[in-house]
């Protein structure tokens, strides 16, 4: 190799030391030593231990079913998991971009030409046997910074997928139990059907006897058709929720039934909550951690643009006539050099570039600390409501009973003539009220320690 040939190894050599570094993101928030609402509630059982599967502590064989058959069928995960691969192809492309590259040719070409001294026509064959290699050198960490972009990219879309994965399982837990409380409050309304019907003929048979006014029975009816009422919607809900769960299990509605119970979990314990632990576990904020990373890392990407380039490229092969004796020493051919490319002038495209890159590492800052805030108030969100919810619902037990109470003692009165009907549609209006809200709360409580618990049960993918 010739000196002019290696003066530009030389200065790619003498200038390796020189890469470019991207700037390092912020430092991750620092969390509080507590929840604020933590004080808020009764630590059942501070010290459980939360599985991956927080739901299993709900104790419901039928919810364990549809949460393993949500991993296999839900297709918004199927989409998310096609992302992680194509996310590890880019990834593995990066790579593969700091090695050189190696390509074999091969041909035949046939042509003529007109002899200088207007002769016949000459014709020609030349067969060809190539190998060539390039290879750009990295002096400025574009490579190396592009493989830490993509890796970083790869990792979010592992968190992605991650969270995608603990939103629809989380989404589902609440569905379910929204299900089983629309299917305890349609008990509950065939019930007081049922009663309703006995209070519609007990009016009847005062009426037939003289004792009670036909307004009785007006009254009685009313209130009949409208529980019935309530009852069909009721019913109508259910179906809708049924179907909405088949759609996250990634099945039609006509091909999925779920058994009527009208029953509902009870309560799991429920640990407290570390902040800390949560910035840990948290696959969302993972991944508007690792897009953070990934945008800082664009900024050396585009500062590396305003270096030059090094290229380094070599070839060897074979030309002849014939391909028998292709292989020899006398058609050998070869090349071997290094090309420098320095950008001189471009209109500013360079410098934009490098402005956007800071950019867009500003709002995937902005982005990391929001998805921060969000998390900390979901957890504050439903530590409030799991302790309010829990009052709640020991108050509405308490006018439940109440209501039941008043309830037998207006229906005596009536049978005693010193009431009205009135008197005793607004007393099984109360109660139908009171016991409906035990529901209600109950649902309440139990969809807060579903998003309490999926914030301890989460686990981030591991790193690639």
């Amino acid at each position: 190799m010739s000196k002019n040939a290696l003066a530009p190894l030389l200065l790619a050599l003498l200038l390796a030391g020189c890469a470019v570094t991207a700037p390092n993101p912020p430092a991750e928030p620092a969390p509080p030593a507590a929840f604020k609402g933590s004080a808020d509630w009764q630590r059942i059982a501070p010290d459980v231990v939360v599985p991956e599967a927080w739901w299993t502590l709900f104790k419901d064989p039928v919810l364990d079913g549809l949460q393993a058959d949500l991993v296999v069928g839900n297709q918004n995960l199927a989409a998310a998991l096609a992302q992680v691969a194509s996310a590890r192809a880019v990834l593995k492309a990066s790579s593969s971009a700091l090695w050189p590259t190696l390509s074999l040719g091969g041909g035949t070409t046939r042509s003529a030409s007109v002899a200088d001294d207007g002769g016949q026509r000459r014709v020609a064959t030349s067969n060809s046997l190539t190998a060539n290699a390039a290879w750009e050198l990295d002096l400025w960490g574009r490579l190396s910074t592009g493989i830490k972009a993509a890796g970083a990219s790869y990792q979010a879309s592992q968190a992605d997928l991650a969270a995608l994965r603990l939103s629809a399982q989380a989404t589902l837990t609440q569905s379910y139990f929204a299900l089983r409380t629309a299917e305890a409050q349609q008990a509950l309304l065939q019930r007081t059907v049922t009663a309703n019907e006995r209070a519609l003929e007990l009016t009847q048979a005062r009426y037939a006897s003289g004792v009670a006014a036909q307004t009785d029975v007006l009254q009685a009816r009313t209130q009949l058709r409208s529980v019935q009422s309530q009852l069909a919607d009721m019913r109508a809900q259910r179906a809708q929720l049924e179907h909405a769960i088949a759609a996250q299990l990634g099945k039609l509605p006509g091909q999925f039934q779920l058994a009527p119970s009208a029953s509902l979990p009870e309560l799991p314990p429920v640990p407290d909550l570390v902040p800390s632990t949560l910035l840990a576990q948290r696959p969302d904020i993972a991944a508007a951690r690792a897009r953070q990373v990934a945008a800082y890392a664009q900024i050396g990407i585009a500062d590396a643009a305003f270096f030059p380039s090094i290229d380094l490229s070599a070839s060897a092969g074979y030309r002849g006539a014939s391909w028998s004796n292709l292989v020899s020493a006398p058609n050998l051919l070869w090349s071997i050099g290094a090309a420098v490319a320095a950008p001189l002038f471009d209109g500013g495209q360079r410098r934009l570039a490098s402005d956007q890159a800071r950019a867009s590492a500003d709002a995937a800052t902005a982005n990391y600390r929001q998805a921060v805030l969000t998390a900390f108030q979901e957890v504050e969100d439903n530590l409030v409501e799991l302790a309010e919810s829990g009052a709640s619902l020991a108050l509405q037990r308490d006018a439940f009973e109440a209501a039941e109470r008043n309830l037998d003692i207006v229906l005596a009165q009536y049978r005693a003539g010193t009431v009205s009907y009135l008197n005793v549609s607004t007393a099984q209006a109360s109660l139908l009220s009171a016991e409906s809200s035990v529901l209600a709360s109950r649902n309440r409580q139990l969809v807060a320690a579903d998003l309490l618990l999926k914030n301890l049960g989460g686990r981030l993918p591991t790193r690639p």
